[in-house]
């Protein structure tokens, strides 16, 4: 097949994709599965064509998100990060290491795997979604009290550093004939990983700030793309460096988007816009990937995890970080808890044991697929209803 014609195939996807956005939103239905659908229907054999290449998947999927982390980035003030770096960053943190040791516990006891890869499964799906939290909280014009949607918002966008090196990590562990933890290696590794992306991510922001407030760029289209490959340098920097490349691009994103003066109007509708074609191709290519006729062999064995891990295993991991936090209230702790949203980011993640190998890898990466489809339909469901139920929902008169 030529460039030619899987560029068309693609821009042909996303069309129908984006025609079918309205009708989504009017059933209900978010836009993400729509996009997923779209790949699901189209590709894999019905119409003579299949995609298989969990590399190039895992590849376009880290891009999408490093977009999309880097877009809400730019939307996020530093009064919300103020307000919410506190709780946010213990549940980015020990709220994913606690998901992923309670989750672990029920696979093992659930399924056929050794505890090794039940810690895999659970460090895949153990992160909440960038994407999918921002997403469904714009989608729904959602303002909470308490500042709960500032804190889903910074938890969702720097909790995937710790997710990625435990993925990363226990798939070189089940690869490898050593089946240990080097605590010390693991705690520095992740710690470089967090202030390379900072001092990198951070710099690199601060200078295109101050060159764009010294140069008088008479073009304002000129703007957003300086910002793009500032985006670029930030974050492949970062990585090159041994920073963490999502934190890094969300970190880029803060300080220019608080810091640009002149031409905000036209970066914020750049950035959105093209946030939203790298969700399209996100999801457009993981329908692709994933066949359909070999899901359902997965679906029962999905449903009882996935109700675990939304009921059971991130309740549990919140409630043990808000213990230090006395102030918030029980309806905000329990709001935290149950709105675990999972989106494209676990099934990018599964695609790294599967693209390395990892006996049963393609397994979990078909349960994953309902584990997102369960939290997309229940979680996100449940957002407004929930906040409605707690008296959490702001108005537009209250501060």
């Amino acid at each position: 097949m030529t460039i030619e014609m899987i560029m068309i195939g693609i821009a042909i996807l996303i069309v129908i994709g984006i025609l079918l956005h309205h009708p989504s939103r009017t059933l209900g239905i978010p836009s993400l599965l729509i996009f997923m659908g779209v790949g699901l229907a189209l590709g894999n054999g019905e119409f003579n064509f299949v995609y298989d290449n969990l590399a190039q998947t895992a590849w376009i999927g880290g891009l999408a998100l490093n977009v999309i982390v880097f877009v809400g980035g730019l939307n996020t003030s530093k009064d919300k990060i103020t307000v919410a770096y506190k709780e946010g960053g213990v549940l980015a943190s020990f709220g994913v290491l606690f998901t992923t040791i309670f989750f672990a516990v029920i696979l093992y006891g659930l399924l056929d795997f050794d505890f090794i890869t039940c810690l895999l499964f659970a460090a895949i799906v153990s992160s909440t979604d960038a994407a999918a939290v921002f997403s469904i909280l714009e989608s729904k014009k959602l303002k909470l009290k308490e500042r709960t949607d500032t804190v889903l918002e910074f938890e969702s966008a720097t909790n995937d550093p710790v997710a990625m090196l435990m993925v990363i990590v226990l798939t070189d562990m089940v690869l490898s004939s050593s089946q240990t933890i080097a605590l010390p290696n693991l705690a520095m590794n992740l710690l470089t990983q967090i202030l390379v992306a900072i001092v990198v991510g951070g710099l690199i922001g601060k200078i295109a700030v101050i060159l764009l407030s010294k140069i008088n760029l008479s073009e304002f289209g000129l703007i957003p793309v300086f910002v793009l490959a500032t985006f670029i340098i930030a974050t492949y920097g970062a990585e090159m460096l041994g920073g963490n490349i999502l934190l890094a691009s969300y970190i880029v994103g803060v300080v220019i988007g608080n810091g640009i003066k002149r031409g905000q109007l036209v970066n914020v509708h750049f950035f959105n816009s093209l946030s939203w074609l790298a969700q399209a191709l996100m999801f457009i290519v993981l329908g692709l990937q994933i066949f359909p006729q070999t899901l359902i062999t997965v679906f029962w064995a999905s449903i009882i995890p996935a109700l675990l891990l939304i009921f059971v295993a991130r309740p549990l991991a919140v409630q043990l970080c808000y213990l230090p936090f006395v102030k918030a209230s029980w309806k905000k702790r329990l709001f935290i808890s149950m709105i675990g949203l999972k989106g494209a980011t676990p099934i990018v993640f599964a695609l790294i044991p599967a693209a390395a190998g990892v006996p049963g890898s393609i397994e979990i990466v078909h349960m994953v697929f309902f584990f997102v489809l369960f939290s997309v339909f229940i979680q996100g469901g449940a957002i407004a209803p929930l906040a409605s139920k707690l008296g959490l929902e702001q108005t537009n008169k209250e501060p």
